[in-house]
């Protein structure tokens, strides 16, 4: 089983991140009984990388076979269609604008529209939360744009969650914004995973986020991966669902 995430190139163009996705499952057989489940319901958001969409993401969740996640409901959504500086005003899915490509750990920030995007994942969540899933089994994910809004998204919400992964992204708010980070969001644990090789996010613009998140406090695992550009292999995704069975509660 292969999973390979491959991006557009952004040259003159969107910085699409479309995923080609090629997935060979084995489905076991039903059991014609099954004992009583220990597991308690469980929720993943996945956030995409600019001019994605939910939809192409979708695939991935078949990747997370264990047990643990047979309670799991996953949630894919679409960011709306925003004009992009860093492409020349082109209008595509964009959760908040970014000025520049390569990103690196001193491009400029869009704040205002980070924190609009933001809310509309803590509402995302906070509806989860009142649907009866306990806030530690709440995990949030994204790729690039992606995975810089996942660690803003869950370092300004106000309980803690289960986690926050952030995959090929970066640090998207300027230090004035640590003020706003409650005791309680700074017990989330962050997993962090960047390509070495990757040119759209520089793997500086990675390597500055577990310092960051050290400083004030956030436990940050980062793991760095060679040779890897600006995408998602299928090593990063079976981290991920260890990462997540981990820190999974059980119903007892």
């Amino acid at each position: 089983m292969k999973l390979v995430l491959l991006v557009k190139p952004i040259f003159l163009s969107t910085i699409a991140l479309s995923i080609a996705i090629s997935i060979v499952l084995l489905f076991p057989k039903s059991p014609s009984f099954r004992e009583a489940d220990p597991m308690a319901r469980s929720f993943i958001l996945w956030l995409h990388g600019l001019g994605d969409s939910g939809p192409a993401n979708e695939p991935i969740k078949t990747l997370f076979t264990s047990p643990e996640f047979r309670n799991t409901k996953w949630l894919f959504p679409s960011a709306p269609a925003n004009p992009v500086t860093c492409n020349y005003g082109s209008v595509m899915p964009s959760w908040f604008d970014i000025h520049e490509i390569p990103v690196t750990a001193d491009s400029p920030k869009d704040e205002s529209g980070l924190l609009k995007a933001v809310q509309n994942v803590h509402a995302t969540i906070d509806k989860e939360i009142a649907a009866g899933t306990n806030p530690n089994n709440v995990f949030v994910c994204g790729f690039s744009q992606g995975g810089a809004l996942t660690l803003a998204s869950v370092l300004l919400y106000p309980k803690t969650l289960g986690g926050g992964a952030v995959f090929s992204g970066w640090v998207p708010f300027n230090s004035s914004m640590v003020e706003r980070i409650t005791n309680e969001a700074k017990r989330t644990p962050i997993l962090w995973s960047h390509g070495i090789a990757d040119r759209t996010v520089l793997f500086e613009a990675g390597q500055a986020g577990p310092p960051f998140l050290e400083k004030i406090g956030v436990t940050c695992e980062f793991k760095a991966y060679p040779g890897l550009g600006h995408s998602i292999n299928n090593e990063e995704l079976k981290s991920l669902e260890s990462w997540i069975k981990a820190r999974l509660q059980s119903s007892s």
